[in-house]
């Protein structure tokens, strides 16, 4: 690592017009992930043409990558306080962020998603300054066999996300499954599911579903639970977290971190994964695993930090072997194509100021988004005091254009109006939105990823196992599934044994009576 050029992508961020390009881009960030719908990658593919007649291409770059990481913290702030997850990584953070902002703490809940982000970003940007290119080259083993396996165990876990029951969860994540191969088969062409409609040739939007399920389907629940009832506005304190709620969050937003940054630098992992597994770890080394999903602190700080290391590591592929890791990290590939900048191995040493400026600009941003997004709680709070009759409309809005938005089609609003229906079925029933949702994101990469590896291995399906990466994610997945059943074995076994020991202690006492 050459700490020179380093130093000098700090003189290169701290001239005035890269700082006004990092704020705004970090603002607009954060306007977008408020937003449901437009997210990051279709405000960056919006604004190349602003790229393309830039005058500083470093400047552009840096509020292209500010627009990326800003609206992960965005999408907090719908998830917390609308139970709409902005982002398709804040999904996670719906299920406690929500249920502090009922209990009234939403200004905790946001403060703590402020802080996690900040240390998971700054946290993923040592190790993307310190081991990015150690990093690529380990993810370059990664193939189509490697990413089945991942996006496999990633579909276990969604089970353990459920809050009831777990074949309800298993039930929802199948259905979640079904959706993803609704659309035109991408190897063969072929119609799936889609009974004739020329709307459905593309599949179904994440957007879509995920603003029916969330968002329709808890203003119909809240307006049912809520109608005839006198609206009380939710109590608003605590905006900064107090000693032991930051004292409770430390050891999720580590191990959040960590996770992120690993899982981010995956092409096809990303921060949507991130959060996932890094929810279901906490929620694995939990004592109480029964208070996530009712407001568990843990259940806000771990995802959050994750989802922002995540969006940080996930510059390590694009700036070193230049390859996209998402959606928006291609727009920003495209960013640096049309500024004639090709990403690589060789941006390094050809161009020491715009690698570095990029790299070192995130330090700042990360630290304007919390500079900024602290003292914003207490706005975004007020929120809560609108009654539900004014709330309802508003949020209805929210999605109807967050969703028209997308694709400018009437017909995914009709769809979203479908989707609400059945999130307020599955509220009133019992069964948990959120593993259809993530399945749903994971089903495209994980049945691509298998029939690009099957027709790798001739339709040898041994290969998985034979491969020591993706082998080694299948044992973790193995894992995953005996780990519930080897728990249950030992309470059956420990029962008798506690029954006989009772019966033990209890035969002296009634002789002692006779």
């Amino acid at each position: 690592m050459d700490f020179s050029a380093f130093l000098d992508g700090f003189g290169v961020v701290t001239q005035p017009g890269n700082l006004v390009y990092c704020l705004i881009g970090v603002v607009v960030g954060m306007l977008i992930g408020v937003l449901p719908g437009l997210g990051p990658a279709a405000t960056m593919a919006i604004l190349l043409p602003i790229v393309y007649s830039a005058h500083d291409p470093v400047a552009a770059i840096i509020m292209l990558a500010g627009i990326y990481y800003g609206a992960q913290y965005g999408g907090t702030i719908t998830s917390v306080l609308l139970r709409i997850p902005g982002e398709a990584s804040s999904v996670v953070t719906v299920f406690d962020g929500f249920a502090l902002a009922k209990q009234g703490k939403a200004g905790t809940a946001l403060g703590i998603a402020a802080i996690g982000s900040f240390i998971g970003a700054t946290i993923s940007i040592i190790g993307l300054t310190l081991l990015g290119p150690l990093v690529a080259e380990f993810a370059l083993d990664f193939g189509p066999p490697e990413y089945a396996a991942l996006a496999l165990l990633g579909v276990l876990l969604v089970a353990t996300i459920g809050n009831g029951n777990t074949v309800k969860a298993l039930a929802a994540a199948a259905i979640g499954l079904l959706l993803a191969t609704v659309g035109s088969d991408s190897f063969t062409s072929a119609d799936r599911f889609t009974f004739g409609s020329l709307n459905l040739e593309d599949g179904i939007d994440f957007v879509v579903v995920a603003m029916g399920l969330f968002g329709v389907g808890e203003i119909l629940y809240n307006l049912e639970e809520r109608h005839g009832k006198p609206h009380v506005p939710a109590a608003i304190a605590n905006i900064w977290p107090s000693r032991k709620e930051l004292k409770e969050a430390g050891p999720a937003i580590g191990r959040g971190s960590v996770i992120g940054f690993v899982l981010g630098v995956l092409p096809g992992g990303g921060a949507v994964m991130a959060s996932l597994a890094a929810y279901a770890a906490e929620k694995r080394v939990a004592k109480d695993p029964s208070r996530f999903g009712r407001g568990a602190i843990e259940g806000v700080a771990s995802p959050e930090s994750a989802n922002n290391a995540a969006a940080t590591s996930s510059f390590i592929p694009l700036l070193t072997i230049g390859i996209p890791a998402n959606a928006s990290m291609a727009m920003l590939y495209a960013a640096l194509l049309v500024v004639g900048v090709t990403p690589g191995p060789q941006l390094i040493d050809e161009r020491p100021d715009l690698f570095w400026g990029v790299v070192n600009s995130m330090y700042i941003g990360n630290l304007i988004l919390l500079l900024l997004s602290i003292p914003l709680v207490g706005i975004f709070v007020r929120i809560l005091r609108v009654r539900p009759a004014i709330l309802a409309p508003i949020t209805a809005l929210i999605t109807i254009l967050g969703v028209y938005t997308i694709r400018n089609s009437v017909f995914d609003i009709f769809l979203m109006i479908v989707f609400g229906v059945i999130g307020y079925l599955m509220k009133k029933t019992g069964f948990e939105p959120g593993p259809m949702v993530l399945a749903f994101v994971l089903g495209s990469l994980i049945e691509s990823s298998f029939r690009r590896s099957m027709l790798i291995f001739d339709g040898d399906a041994t290969g998985f196992v034979t491969r020591p990466i993706s082998g080694t994610i299948l044992a973790f997945v193995v894992l995953v599934i005996a780990f519930p059943l080897i728990k249950r074995a030992f309470r059956r076994r420990s029962t008798p044994a506690t029954a006989e020991a009772a019966a033990s202690e209890d035969a002296p006492r009634e002789d002692s009576l006779r």
